[in-house]
């Protein structure tokens, strides 16, 4: 363990999941023995810097909380061009793995000089040039075809494509990251659960679960190409675990953020605790979601059956309801409109169970309080419901039947929504076993 190995990793952005995974794991492997990591906030960079390169982690296990401190790392600001754009630029060529741990794929590409996708393309560049090694490049964004996108956008910046280089050679990786994390910021929080702030100096920490079962694409590389991040899981077939996810773990998130928002809850792991509730989401996670990627996948790996699907969905409420993660419900239901995007967690889970001949009603009911959450905001606009609905999903839908059978599964189920509105604690366990 430590920097003891002969590999070098680069990470773009410093968040709970490049330290708390990539940069975790790359340092427990014993695989490396350079870390460097870009980051856009001055007041991050100058931290670790202060802190002579070290960083510390919360990692929630079952039933305690530990610490860890990592580090060396080096860290360096692209928006400063000399010295910091020019040493990310060299990292980079001499990177053997490579991860991004940014907001979204929104922010690969920018005008700016300091672009992702622009300092990536220099560096892959300079790596050809110099015959600097083969490397993978993680794509941690949460979307299904991150690896694609990113490159598309280095094959642009180069006028060509990356797999025409031949050697050295560069491939892109979709992953399947379920792993939770959070940063924490509220001082008395920090103190209760005496969590370790990310520097001396920080006034935040990062919370990340023990769990690091990470799925990634396989690997096409020559037989000489071997991962130091060697925890990580190769998968021929990454989509069935991409829906898995997207479907599963994060649509189920979001229900629970929104169902929980209406019934007066204020994290995850307290509104498991209202009465009925679990019943009702764990019935989403098994007979909606489940059974329809089971109905769809069904055969390619034991998860899609179904003793595989009720383990998971187990192991993975059980961590949802970890009070020592302590997922706050106002963080979970930020930013409604792209959770209700027609191929998003909410909607595209109602699209593919009606596809495979299973009614959401449950997943309806998640959808209806995020439309009530986002009408709130939009107040102003006032907007009908179908008009939110349909402005949110203008540019993707195909079929307006299809639009039209999602807006009166969500109709129907605002009608319940305005009845658990009304309901007093002792009321929910009628309510949801019997909904």
């Amino acid at each position: 363990m430590g920097l003891t190995g002969s590999k070098t990793f680069f990470g773009f952005g410093f968040g709970p999941i490049q330290s708390g995974l990539f940069l975790r794991e790359a340092y427990r492997s014993g695989n490396f023995n350079r870390l460097v990591v870009a980051e856009v906030l001055p007041d991050i960079v100058q931290s670790i810097r202060d802190a002579n390169g070290y960083f510390s982690i919360n990692i929630t296990c079952e039933d305690y909380i530990e610490n860890e401190r990592i580090g060396p790392i080096e860290i360096y600001n692209p928006l400063v061009q000399e010295p910091d754009a020019e040493k990310l630029v060299e990292a980079i060529a001499h990177a053997d793995e490579i991860s991004t741990a940014v907001p979204s794929v929104y922010a690969y590409k920018s005008s700016g000089a300091e672009s992702l996708h622009r300092m990536l393309a220099e560096g892959l560049l300079k790596k050809k040039k110099i015959r600097g090694p083969s490397c993978v490049v993680y794509t941690a964004e949460n979307h299904n075809n991150a690896a694609q996108i990113l490159e598309n956008y280095i094959s642009e910046y180069i006028q060509g494509p990356i797999s025409e280089w031949g050697k050295p050679r560069v491939q892109f990786l979709n992953s399947v990251i379920g792993k939770m994390s959070r940063i924490v910021s509220d001082p008395e929080e920090i103190e209760h659960q005496d969590l370790k702030t990310v520097t001396a100096m920080s006034n935040r920490a990062f919370l990340v679960e023990s769990f690091n079962e990470i799925f990634i694409s396989k690997i096409c590389m020559d037989a000489s190409f071997k991962r130091g991040l060697d925890v990580f899981v190769e998968v021929e077939d990454l989509a069935p675990f991409e829906e898995a996810k997207l479907y599963g773990h994060n649509a189920v998130h979001a229900l629970i953020g929104y169902v929980g928002k209406i019934i007066g809850a204020k994290r995850v792991a307290d509104a498991l605790n209202f009465p009925g509730f679990m019943a009702f989401v764990q019935d989403a996670f098994l007979h909606e979601s489940g059974e329809a990627l089971i109905r769809k996948h069904r055969g390619l790996d034991p998860l899609f059956t179904r003793d595989g699907f009720q383990a998971y969905a187990e192991d993975l409420l059980k961590r949802m309801a970890n009070p020592f993660l302590g997922d706050r419900i106002e963080r979970i239901i930020r930013d409604p409109e792209r959770k209700l995007r027609w191929n998003g967690r909410l909607i595209g889970t109602m699209r593919l169970a009606v596809d495979k001949g299973v009614t959401p009603v449950r997943f309806a009911l998640g959808s209806a309080a995020a439309v009530d959450h986002l009408s709130q905001q939009l107040q102003s606009k006032q907007q009908s419901f179908p008009g939110i609905i349909k402005e949110n999903w203008e540019r993707d839908v195909k079929d307006l039947g299809e639009a039209e059978e999602m807006i009166r599964l969500i109709e129907n189920a605002s009608q319940k929504l305005q009845k658990l509105k009304n309901c007093q604690r002792s009321d929910l366990d009628d309510f949801f076993v019997n909904y």
